[in-house]
């Protein structure tokens, strides 16, 4: 029997894949720098819970077992957190993996997913890989417009991905927002609410939208532990909704798609509130701070309800976001480019400890007196 003949001389993947661009973390070293800040990932300076260092320490006694496939340990412990049902939990290696579950299930060719302008990468990517066509919806003052999202709505709309807040603009929808996109949102479009960052927020108008996806039919929100929890080296997510999405996505899942210290720290995570009380509690007040701080050196900053901070730059040869960025390196301070997600001349800004944010203002107040040129010292 002879084998069939191909133009190709090796194997290729589908149509579409290598159009795809990857998605790039933020920098973690600087070259020639013996200190480094890194303020380019949005993690939280606090660290984890040492309930979660203990329990993460406890698990590696055991790791020639299998992990739990479902992770019952750590769905009943969110479950317990939050007053849910632990049957309506679904559990992943980082929000990341849920999104491209849940494009996965919902997506194929000629399908539609709608996300803002500044939105996530990942929801382009999980869209392109799921082989479905990404609609992008403009935004309105750098923030989620759900009048333009609703008019992107078409039949073959599948999903709806909404950051809230977003990242990386730090900014949101209050809740009367996003039940006026759900109810818009014909009962056939899914709406993937992803809420990696809700710990942070403090405003009286915000709400996580979790009664949403405990009541719609139509309603998905993603959380993860990378954020406030400190838990990002161990990819903990989970999202929660109505029982036919989480059991459509179980069946795609991957049978062990969680470790077994990973269950472990996150359950010790979520319990320990006084931990994420202690973390959201810094970063509300350096927010505010370092907010004040950029602006008194000329710095627009858009107001930010997350861990970091969206600063614009002005166009001006020597002090755009490029030669901005450049200059901190050398000073060892790593902020995140955000080119990629049409924002050129701008950088992000992790919310750090108090000596990476005094350093990072003082470091900024330098460039923008021209001092770009000056010693590397802070």
């Amino acid at each position: 029997m002879s084998a069939v003949s191909s133009t190709s001389s090796r194997p290729e993947p589908r149509p579409g894949v290598l159009a795809i661009s990857a998605y790039v973390p933020g920098k973690s070293h600087a070259p020639g720098v013996e200190k480094v800040y890194k303020l380019s990932s949005n993690e939280t300076p606090i660290g984890p819970s040492p309930k979660a260092l203990e329990a993460y320490a406890g698990a590696g006694a055991r790791l020639e077992d299998y992990p739990d496939g479902t992770a019952s340990v750590l769905r009943k412990a969110i479950a317990h957190a939050y007053g849910l049902d632990p049957a309506r939990i679904i559990c992943g290696a980082g929000s990341d993996e849920l999104l491209n579950l849940v494009a996965h299930v919902y997506l194929g060719p000629g399908d539609e997913a709608i996300y803002c302008e500044h939105g996530f990468l990942v929801y382009r990517i999980a869209t392109l890989s799921a082989g479905g066509t990404p609609v992008v919806a403009p935004e309105k003052d750098l923030t989620a417009d759900v009048d333009a999202i609703l008019a992107r709505v078409t039949a073959r709309t599948k999903l709806v991905f909404l950051a809230n807040p977003n990242n990386p603009t730090g900014t949101y929808l209050p809740i009367a927002e996003v039940r006026r996109l759900q109810a818009g949102l014909p009962a056939h479009v899914l709406l993937v609410l992803d809420a990696a960052y809700a710990e942070y927020v403090r405003r009286n108008d915000y709400e996580v939208g979790l009664e949403l996806a405990l009541s719609a039919p139509n309603v998905l929100m993603t959380r993860t532990f990378s954020k406030i929890h400190g838990l990002a080296g161990l990819r903990i997510g989970w999202a929660v909704g109505p029982d036919h999405v989480i059991d459509a996505m179980n069946r795609v899942r991957g049978p062990f798609n969680m470790n077994t210290p990973a269950i472990a720290a996150g359950a010790a995570a979520i319990a320990d509130q006084a931990h994420v009380e202690k973390a959201a509690d810094h970063n509300a007040r350096w927010l505010s701070w370092l907010t004040a701080e950029l602006e008194k050196i000329g710095l627009k900053v858009t107001p930010s309800v997350a861990n970091f901070l969206l600063i614009h730059f002005p166009e001006t040869p020597g002090l755009t976001a490029r030669e901005a960025d450049a200059f901190l390196i050398r000073r060892g301070l790593i902020l995140r480019v955000v080119a990629s997600y049409g924002l050129p001349n701008a950088l992000r800004m992790t919310v750090g400890s108090e000596e990476a944010n005094r350093l990072a203002v003082a470091a900024l107040a330098d460039f923008m007196a021209g001092k770009a040129n000056e010693g590397q010292g802070a």
